[in-house]
Order: structure tokens, then C-alpha cells, then sequence
């Protein structure tokens, strides 16, 4: 019984040596959406509304995504590592790159047209205008989340994951006080927030990239290499069955709040919506 007791200990430890930080990293760039919207709430009803509908409809929308999409290579990655093909990971996280690459060109649309999207949805007619001029601004975003899954599995599969949470820390806090200089101190509105958000995300990304290309991994990261675009067709079909399992997980809440903006005084519920639930 106690050496039972002792390997769960041992086995417990391992794991959250890894899921803690995993853990910590998936909660400071969550935060960096929460925070945004919690400062764009002092601008006005409308916008604090518009952008909540944008981070839980449209944004949640292509998160879903392409998170799984890029879940893909947590598959190809744990299975590389355990066969002892480690340079392998290089060109796995090359081939998500430009499958999410590709599925954020797919899904850019939707955010040019949120508002005829949330028109056709029933919402507010203000709160979709507004909501269709911020997704414009930060569809840069979008490309950062094709870029960032595809690393954040890369690091994961190796056990190192502190950098990248010590990463997504600094850019939250970085956005805090961006956030606060810009909208609180001088009063710039809701294209400001989204510069904001921009800015911290491509931060995030360029801070990864250099860790990844900064001699830290020798064995898995080798260059670039054509062999990325090489079977191609089988990353699509396991990414894309990872996406449909993550995307029914997630989009319960994309439901919820457009059923919300079906209420009377649409855009005072969604606010509560936005302060119970977060983006």
C-alpha cells in the first residue's frame, strides 16, 4: 500500500510539473480578452456589448477552430517523442502552421462581415455595427491564434512549458498597462483596444518563435524544411477531427449568448452576460 501510495505521489508531481504551468498559461491568455473587455465597459453600453458578442461569437467561433485544428499536433507530437523521432517536430508544427494558416485565410470572412452575420443572427442593429468595425481591426488576431496553438503543442510535447507561461504573463501584464494608458488615461476608444489586443498578441507569438529558434531545441527544431508540405491530406483529416470534438465543447456558450441578444434591452443583458461569464 505505501509504495502504492508513494508512485501516485511520484506520478502526481510529474503531472503537475507540466498541467500547473500548461494551466497558468491557458489562464493569462484567456485574461487577455477579459481584460479588454473590461476596459472597453467604461467606454459605453454598446461597445462593451458589441465586443462581448465578438469575443464570444466571432472570435469564439474561430478559436474553437483552430485550437482544433492545432490539437492535431498534440497527437503527432506525443507520438513522435514517444517513437524517439524527435526531429520530426519541426516539420509537424510547420505542416499545423500552414494548416491553420490556411483556415484563418477561411475564416477571415466572418470577420469582415459580423455585421451582416449578427444582423442575420437577430441582434441589435447598433451593437452589430459596431461589433462589424472592431472584428475588422483585429483580424490580425486571428492569424496570432494559427500561430500560437501550433507552438504551444510543440512546447507541451517536450515538457516545456515555464517559458511559455512566464511569456503569456509579462504580455498580460503588458496589456493592463497598455490598456490603461491608452483607454482610462487618454480616453482613445474601441480601434485602440483593438490595436491593444493586437499588439499583445503578436508579442506572445514573436516572444515564442524566439525561444523556439533560439538553440533550445536542437534535436526537434532543425529549420525550415519542405518536407512541411508533404502528406499534407492526413494532417487536414486529423485536424480537422480534432476541431469538430473542441468545437462542440466549446461553442455551448457562443449559443447561449446569441439567444441572449434575442432578449428585450439586448444590449443590458449581454452586458451582464459579459460580467458573469467573461469572453
Amino acid at each position: 500500500m505505501g509504495k502504492l501510495v508513494s508512485k501516485s505521489w511520484q506520478e502526481s508531481k510529474l503531472l503537475w510539473h507540466i498541467a500547473f504551468p500548461a494551466i497558468l498559461t491557458a489562464v493569462f491568455q484567456f485574461s487577455i480578452g477579459f481584460v479588454t473587455v473590461g476596459f472597453v465597459g467604461h467606454i459605453g453600453q454598446v461597445e462593451l456589448a458589441a465586443v462581448t458578442v465578438v469575443e464570444n461569437v466571432i472570435e469564439g467561433f474561430a478559436y474553437g477552430v483552430l485550437l482544433g485544428m492545432g490539437s492535431a499536433l498534440e497527437t503527432l507530437c506525443g507520438q513522435a517523442v514517444g517513437a524517439g523521432q524527435v526531429s520530426m517536430l519541426g516539420v509537424y508544427i510547420q505542416r499545423s502552421w500552414i494548416i491553420c494558416g490556411a483556415t484563418a485565410v477561411i475564416l477571415t470572412p466572418t470577420y469582415v462581415f459580423t455585421a451582416g452575420i449578427l444582423r442575420g443572427l437577430r441582434q441589435p442593429t447598433d451593437i452589430a455595427a459596431v461589433a462589424g468595425t472592431y472584428t475588422r481591426w483585429v483580424i490580425p488576431q486571428l492569424f496570432a491564434y494559427a500561430a500560437n496553438f501550433p507552438l504551444q503543442k510543440f512546447f507541451q510535447s517536450q515538457s516545456k512549458v515555464w517559458a511559455m507561461t512566464a511569456i503569456s504573463g509579462i504580455a498580460l501584464a503588458l496589456h493592463v498597462v497598455l490598456n490603461y494608458i491608452f483607454l482610462t488615461r487618454l480616453g482613445h476608444g474601441l480601434v485602440a483596444a483593438a490595436l491593444i489586443g493586437n499588439v499583445t498578441w503578436w508579442l506572445i507569438i514573436l516572444a515564442q518563435f524566439i525561444y523556439l529558434v533560439s538553440g533550445c531545441f536542437p534535436e526537434a527544431w532543425k529549420g525550415f524544411s519542405m518536407l512541411a508540405f508533404k502528406n499534407l491530406a492526413a494532417f487536414v483529416k486529423l485536424s480537422l477531427a480534432s476541431a469538430i470534438m473542441l468545437c462542440l465543447e466549446l461553442w455551448y456558450y457562443t449559443a447561449v449568448l446569441i439567444l441572449v441578444g434575442l432578449l428585450k434591452d439586448a444590449k443590458l443583458q449581454v452586458d451582464v452576460m459579459s460580467v458573469c461569464s467573461g469572453p
